[in-house]
C-alpha cells in the first residue's frame, strides 16, 4: 500500500533469500518446529506423550493459521500464548502438551539464534562471492602500475592489482570473524524461567539426566553443537551484540572500498558499472556519479550505527531477564542483516563490472613520476658517472621545484626530465633517463605479492565455499 510506510531494506535493497529468513512464516513455523522436536525428545525421554499427539502437531506444522493467532493476541496480549491457543485449535489432540515445561523463551530465543545463524550463512555466501570477483581483479591487473596515494597525495606506485588486495584482505578478515561465529553459536536449549530448568526437574521428577539430555537432544536435532551452558530465561545478549559486530566489520570493509572507487571516479582511473540508460544527475546529463558505490557507504554507515544497538541492550539487562531487549532486538537485528545483504549485493555487482582506464593512469603516472624517479637518477650518475651525491641532490631539489612552479602556477606539464637532461651537472644521456622511467620498475613486488596473496590466503577459500558463489545480480535500483 502506497499509504503506509515500508521500509526501503524491504521494499528496495535486500535480497529475496535475506527477507525470507527474517519473514513471519520462517520465525512462526520455527516455533512450530520446535514444539514438535520438544515433545518429540520429551517423549523419548519417558514423558506420556503419544506418537498420535506428535504427528497431528507435525501434520499442522506449516499450516499457520494466523487469523486465529492474531485475534487471540488482541486479547491476551502475549505473542507466543496466541499461538499456542493457535496451534492446539489445529491439533486438539495435543493441544495439552504444546509447550510443555517452556516458557515463552524456548521458542522465542532459540528461533531468534537460528535465523541468525541462517542469516549469518547468508551473508557469508555473499562475503565469499564478492571476494571471488575481486580476485578475479586482482589477478587481472596484478602488473598494471598505478600511483599510490598517502593522505590522497602522491607516494610510491602500485599496481591496480595489488590495491585490490587491500579490499580482499579485509574482507578475509571479515570472513574468518563469520566463521567463528558460526563454529561457536549455542542454542538457547530448555532452560526455563530464571535458567534453572526448574520446570523440566518437575516434569522429570528430579531426574537431572534426563533434564540434561532434553537440553542437549534438542541443540542434536536442530543441528548445533550445544546450548548454553547457562543462562538466564534468555540467553546472553551479548550473541547478538557479536553478531552484528561482524556484520559492522564488513559494513567497515565495504565503506573502504567503495571510497576508493568514488575517490577513483573522481581521479577517472576507475569506474563502477555504468548502464546504458543510467541517469546520473538530473541537471548535469553528462555526469557519472558513483551511485552504487554512494549507496554502499549509505547503508554501511547504517550497519556501523546498529552496532551499538545490541551492545546497549546487553550492557542494560538486569539479573536473569528483562524484556527492553524485545522490542529493541526485533527492529535492531533483522534491520542490520538486512542492511548488510543489500551492501554485499551491491558489492558485488559493483567488483564485478569495474571498468580501468590504463590511459588515464598512465598519464598520471608520468606526470609525477619524474619527481619520483630523481632518487634513482641520482644513484645512476654517482655510480656511472662518478658525480657528488650531496651536489646532485642539491640540483635536484632545485629543478624540482622549478617543475613544480611550472605545474601548480602555470598549469603547464612536468618539466623536470627536461630540466636534468639539460643541465651540466648530470651525465646522463636522455635515453638513460627515459629508461629509468619506467614505472615497471617502480611497482616493487606488487606483482608477486598479489600472485602469492591469492593463490595462498584466498585460492583456499574460494575453493572452500565454491560450490556456495552467487553469479551475477540484478539491483532494483
Amino acid at each position: 500500500m502506497k499509504n503506509i510506510y515500508e521500509s526501503p531494506l524491504n521494499s528496495r535493497y535486500s535480497s529475496k533469500e535475506m527477507k525470507e529468513i527474517f519473514s513471519p512464516d520462517m520465525k512462526f513455523k520455527t516455533w512450530r518446529r520446535l514444539w514438535i522436536i520438544l515433545a518429540e525428545t520429551e517423549k523419548e525421554l519417558g514423558l506420556n506423550i503419544t506418537d498420535e499427539q506428535i504427528a497431528e502437531l507435525k501434520a499442522h506444522a506449516e499450516d499457520i493459521n494466523y487469523d486465529v493467532a492474531e485475534a487471540r493476541e488482541k486479547i491476551c496480549r502475549h505473542d507466543v500464548m496466541s499461538h499456542v491457543y493457535a496451534y492446539g485449535k489445529q491439533c486438539p489432540k495435543a493441544e495439552a502438551i504444546i509447550h510443555l515445561g517452556a516458557t515463552s523463551c524456548y521458542v522465542g530465543d532459540n528461533t531468534d539464534v537460528i535465523v541468525m545463524t541462517e542469516a549469518m550463512k547468508l551473508i557469508r555466501k555473499s562475503v565469499v562471492s564478492v571476494m571471488a570477483k575481486l580476485a578475479d581483479f586482482a589477478i587481472k591487473y596484478k602488473d598494471l602500475p598505478t600511483l599510490g596515494f598517502t593522505h590522497f597525495q602522491p607516494a610510491q606506485l602500485t599496481t591496480v592489482g595489488k590495491r585490490a588486495c587491500l579490499w580482499l584482505q579485509d574482507l578475509m578478515m571479515d570472513l574468518e570473524q563469520i566463521d567463528f561465529f558460526l563454529e561457536n553459536v549455542r542454542l538457547l536449549g530448555c532452560k526455563g524461567t530464571t535458567g534453572t530448568q526448574a520446570s523440566f526437574m518437575e516434569l522429570f521428577e528430579g531426574d537431572e539426566e534426563k533434564v540434561k539430555a532434553l537440553d542437549n537432544a534438542i541443540a542434536e536435532k536442530l543441528g548445533f553443537k550445544g546450548v548454553f551452558a547457562v543462562s538466564g530465561q534468555t540467553y546472553s545478549r551479548k550473541l547478538d551484540s557479536f553478531a552484528l559486530n561482524v556484520l559492522s566489520g564488513i559494513a567497515q570493509s565495504a565503506t573502504k572500498f567503495s571510497n576508493d572507487i568514488r575517490l577513483l571516479a573522481h581521479l577517472k582511473e576507475v569506474e563502477e558499472p555504468f548502464e546504458k540508460g543510467q541517469i546520473g544527475s538530473s541537471a548535469m546529463a553528462y555526469k557519472r556519479n558513483p551511485m552504487r558505490s554512494e549507496r554502499i557507504a549509505g547503508l554501511s554507515r547504517y550497519i556501523i550505527s546498529c552496532a551499538s544497538n545490541p551492545a546497549m541492550t546487553a550492557s542494560a539487562q538486569w539479573f536473569e531477564r528483562t524484556l527492553d531487549d524485545s522490542s529493541n532486538k526485533r527492529i535492531a537485528v533483522p534491520e542490520a542483516f538486512l542492511a548488510c545483504d543489500a551492501v554485499l549485493s551491491i558489492y558485488l555487482n559493483v567488483a564485478g563490472g569495474l571498468v580501468v582506464y590504463p590511459k588515464v593512469i598512465e598519464k598520471r603516472i608520468m606526470s609525477e613520476l619524474p619527481f619520483m624517479a630523481t632518487e634513482n637518477i641520482m644513484m645512476d650518475e654517482v655510480t656511472r658517472h662518478g658525480g657528488n651525491r650531496q651536489e646532485l641532490h642539491e640540483r635536484i631539489r632545485e629543478l624540482s621545484m622549478e617543475a613544480a612552479a611550472v605545474v601548480k602556477q602555470e598549469g603547464g606539464e612536468n618539466d623536470l626530465i627536461e630540466r636534468i637532461v639539460r643541465d651540466p651537472m648530470f651525465k646522463c644521456s636522455e635515453e638513460d633517463i627515459r629508461k629509468t622511467l619506467d614505472p615497471s620498475n617502480f611497482i616493487g613486488r606488487a606483482p608477486g605479492q598479489v600472485s602469492e596473496f591469492i593463490e595462498n590466503c584466498i585460492k583456499p577459500i574460494l575453493d572452500k565455499y565454491k560450490d556456495e558463489l552467487i553469479g551475477e545480480v540484478t539491483l532494483n535500483v
